[in-house]
């Protein structure tokens, strides 16, 4: 059973609703102490910001930074379906984070880039994988338009950004399409 194009949309809604709240409470009234649930390599304390890391943020600078791209990237995931959209953002945040827990430097990465560059690698495979005309060219677009964002955002940095959890991100989003649509093509 197919689902209505505009249900299709909302658990990314739900998510991106969900991380507004958490940055309001958390600025408001918690003085940024959620920030403190990231993911903590290596540690048995910090594994659960596996789970967690993606929805929350730095502050709302932060938040609006990740907003429009995994409104606009996740929204193109979500075009194929509910489903689809809810195993690729589970398969990227838990192989994503899991790596960033197992191989990160020693900070608490938070946020939801690792799910943006996971839907950037996973919309550039699959759109190739699948040879159809629409994935070419939705892979296309987004290699076109977040290309270099993905090229400078995996490369080691200094500071506080989590050039891992982009790699790990990315990494996670091309296994995911390699396995959706390996999946089609012993299916076919």
């Amino acid at each position: 059973v197919e689902t209505p194009t505009l249900q299709r949309f909302v658990p990314l809604a739900s998510l991106l609703g969900l991380m507004w709240v958490l940055e309001a409470v958390d600025q408001l009234a918690l003085d940024g102490g959620l920030d403190r649930h990231g993911i903590l390599p290596r540690t048995l304390d910090g594994l659960d910001g596996v789970l967690w890391a993606h929805v929350l943020h730095g502050g709302f600078a932060h938040l609006i930074s990740n907003t429009v791209p995994l409104l606009v990237l996740g929204g193109l995931v979500a075009i194929k379906g509910v489903r689809r959209w809810v195993i690729v953002t589970v398969f990227v945040a838990i192989l994503g984070g899991g790596l960033t827990w197992l191989l990160a430097r020693n900070a608490i990465p938070i946020g939801a880039s690792l799910l943006v560059f996971g839907y950037i690698s996973y919309l550039v495979v699959v759109g190739f994988r699948e040879h159809s005309a629409g994935g070419i060219a939705i892979g296309l677009l987004v290699l076109v338009l977040y290309g270099g964002t993905l090229l400078s955002g995996v490369l080691p940095a200094q500071g506080s950004v989590s050039w891992e959890g982009h790699l790990f991100g990315a990494i996670a989003g091309a296994v995911a399409a390699v396995a959706a649509t390996s999946r089609q093509e012993t299916a076919a």
